[in-house]
């Protein structure tokens, strides 16, 4: 009972002072750049929670990252690195736009298939690494890695060739495809706040129970620990690698579809990647790959990326700096092995200087 009643406070407790330690250490660099860390903070919270609408704005912000969080997750938990979320979510977005701006249809059948469409999209360009592995053993960090800027280029030429409008972007969607919720966006302002953070978040319990709560999910986990003995138990280790990268591909294909329906309602023509699917890598490791911890890293990595831009307009503070902060804040959070050692020497001085007090 009381090692239980140990984890439980730890589990609360170490990322609790993870983070005042990553504060503390930001504040120490605005000290010495400079800069005064009670406005910065200030800023920062007053970005995040200053209003309804910034509260809206940041779930905004937090919502492709538990996809792409999970995309992530789900290889790791199978045994494989998709490093091409980034490409995933690309490939995504314009696959869903595109059913958003050619079809018209009720939104009960729209905005499902646009999004839908994504989705398969990003599972079929996953598919590609997956064979890749499966077949001739090639390393999936490499091909994902390259593909990432296969789809950036590849969506790059298609909106400019066959799909853009005036702008250098494509059409607008009809109203029918997106995933605004007007109802959901009053709530909060009217910010753009819409309804993919409640599909982001029935994503992550379907992640929960279908690795932890599935035969299928079981073969696939037992794939990625042991193909050897997967594969000696009669399981088919080429199947299960192709069917985890579909998977995750998929997710990614989500958060891309979710973002581009339900915030801008149109794909641009990028020079550079977005940056989800690599913040992913980060939230699924900081989260330790698990359906809550990535709700949770995914908050604290959202909240920070908006709440930032507040440090930037209202205290001044160099987009370097904060970028800086942020990154100290995070590598303490994920570095809570040695915030636990910190904890446990806390405590066991006082137990050594209670008993050296009794033997006298």
């Amino acid at each position: 009972m009381r090692l239980a009643a140990d984890k439980k406070e730890h589990a609360l407790l170490i990322p609790l002072i993870a983070v005042l330690i990553g504060l503390l250490t930001g504040a120490l660099l605005m000290l010495i750049s400079g800069y005064n860390p009670i406005v910065g903070y200030g800023a920062l919270f007053s970005g995040i929670f200053g209003s309804l609408y910034d509260v809206g704005e940041t779930i905004r912000e937090i919502t492709p990252l538990i996809f792409t969080g999970l995309a992530v997750a789900f290889a790791f938990r199978t045994g494989l690195f998709n490093i091409g979320v980034e490409g995933q979510f690309i490939v995504g977005s314009l696959a869903a736009v595109v059913v958003g701006v050619l079809f018209d249809l009720p939104w009960y059948l729209h905005a499902p298939l646009a999004f839908l469409a994504g989705c398969i999209a990003g599972g079929l360009w996953a598919a590609i690494p997956g064979i890749l592995k499966a077949k001739l053993h090639v390393h999936e960090v490499i091909t994902t890695i390259m593909l990432n800027y296969v789809a950036l280029i590849s969506v790059n030429y298609l909106i400019r060739t066959y799909l853009k409008s005036s702008s250098e972007r494509t059409e607008k969607i009809h109203s029918s495809a997106s995933l605004t919720f007007e109802p959901l966006s009053a709530l909060f302002d009217y910010s753009r706040i819409h309804l993919g953070i409640i599909i982001a978040l029935l994503f992550a319990y379907l992640f929960y129970v279908v690795l932890w709560k599935t035969i299928w999910g079981y073969e696939l986990r037992s794939v990625g620990y042991n193909p050897f003995a997967s594969q000696y138990a009669g399981m088919s280790v080429p199947k299960n690698l192709v069917t985890s990268m579909m998977i995750s591909g998929f997710l990614a294909g989500a958060g891309g579809a979710a973002e581009s329906l339900g915030v801008y309602g149109y794909l641009a023509i990028n020079a550079a990647m977005p940056g989800y699917g690599f913040d992913g890598i980060a939230v699924a490791l900081l989260g330790a790959n698990s359906p809550i911890g990535i709700i949770l890293a995914a908050i604290l990595f959202g909240s920070l990326q908006y709440g930032s831009n507040n440090m930037q307009h209202t205290a001044h503070i160099p987009t370097e700096i904060i970028t800086i902060v942020i990154a100290v804040i995070i590598l303490f959070v994920a570095a809570n092995g040695a915030v636990k050692w910190l904890v446990k020497r806390a405590r066991r001085r006082p137990e050594g200087e209670a008993k050296g007090y009794d033997r006298t």
